[in-house]
């Protein structure tokens, strides 16, 4: 079975002033279910939760508070998934509630076991609905937005591609609110910075992605070989004409190659806990050679981490090269940074490994 996630943004299922539009919510479930039968798995990333949660608790504005923040999307969230299984369930189709926080990527175990759950739900024909966990996530654990999410979903389970349903038809070339001369861009080869540029914006009342965080979440799900669109999610019927053949908003296409799932998942899903500032020899072999990151190498190193954290490797000028595991604590490179290999148990009392980190556990950023 071909896999697809769905990501659904706030705007297409709900406002704050009437809440979740459940006629849009039954029209999507069609074309998903209508999706499914031409043979592909689909799991669905779904805002709305605070949104919902807005209108029911009378609220006109999102929420700065975060105690407030959590409390409304625990309202909303109920009622979100009760309009899921309703619409899916009139076509005989189940569904799953799945909750995730970052801390869900970032660990190894967590982020096996929830490739684990979602395929095995997947293995039954239910469609996963997923949603961030905003009742207990804090600033330190959230995704920033569904884009986001939705692209580490689509890494996670190995999807072919990524739809993105959004409230306008696809990447343009301006604004196409504020300007009479905006085009749609039908093709992305290269998500160059001058296309970022564009797109950069602020988020809606209900929302909190734009045309940018869409672009971020392109360009981790291109480095896993998934292909993604945008599309509109106002109109009826796009989603599986899209998935027939017939082309819809803008498709930002692979290149062929993609990244070994373990160190997709150290590059987009880990959480770097620290830098190591390394020399000019270091990042050479690093990245001309493939070689793993030795003590001799370090200049200099920053955070709070321990053995199996994930840090940033940085050159000179500060720039972020690569990105990989520590075999080592933050206090124990301090004391190593700058020393052959061979020196490190006569430093240390002991050495787990010749390599800081080693070059299976580097990834280039």
């Amino acid at each position: 079975m071909k896999r697809v996630v769905v990501k659904i943004g706030s705007n297409i299922l709900a406002n704050a002033k009437e809440g979740l539009n459940t006629k849009r919510i039954s029209s999507i479930a069609r074309d998903i279910i209508e999706v499914s039968t031409l043979g592909y798995e689909v799991v669905v990333v779904s805002s709305g939760a605070i949104a919902a949660g807005m209108k029911k608790l009378g609220l006109r504005e999102k929420p700065r508070d975060i105690k407030l923040k959590q409390a409304v999307a625990a309202v909303g969230q109920s009622s979100l998934m009760w309009a899921y299984e309703k619409s899916f369930g009139e076509h005989g189709k189940k569904v799953a509630q799945v909750l995730l926080t970052r801390e869900d990527f970032s660990d190894r175990n967590r982020y096996i076991n929830s490739k684990n759950t979602l395929t095995t739900l997947l293995s039954y024909g239910v469609i996963p609905v997923i949603n961030e966990n905003d009742t207990v996530a804090t600033d330190e654990i959230k995704f920033g937005d569904n884009d986001h999410l939705a692209s580490l979903v689509a890494c996670l389970i190995e999807a072919e591609r990524l739809i993105i349903l959004s409230d306008v038809d696809g990447l343009y070339t301006e604004d196409p609110g504020h300007s009479s001369y905006a085009r749609m861009i039908e093709s992305v080869e290269e998500i160059t910075p001058e296309i970022e540029a564009r797109a950069k914006g602020t988020g809606s009342v209900v929302g909190t992605g734009g045309m940018y965080s869409k672009l971020l979440a392109a360009k981790r799900a291109l480095k896993h070989g998934i292909t993604v669109h945008i599309i509109s999610g106002r109109k009826e019927g796009l989603l599986p004409a899209l998935l027939s053949g017939k082309h819809s908003g803008t498709i930002f296409k692979t290149k062929g190659g993609k990244l070994p799932l373990r160190k997709g998942w150290i590059a987009y899903s880990t959480r770097a806990k620290g830098s190591i500032t390394i020399d000019d020899g270091a990042v050479q072999a690093i990245i001309q050679r493939g070689k793993s990151l030795l003590p001799s190498g370090i200049i200099s190193v920053k955070g709070n981490f321990i053995t199996g954290d994930a840090v940033y490797c940085l050159d000179g000028k500060g720039t972020r090269i690569a990105k990989g595991l520590t075999n080592y604590s933050f206090s124990e490179i301090e004391k190593i940074m700058g020393k052959k290999s061979a020196e490190i148990e006569k430093i240390l009392g002991y050495k787990y490994s010749d390599e800081i980190i080693h070059r299976d556990n580097l990834v280039l950023i």
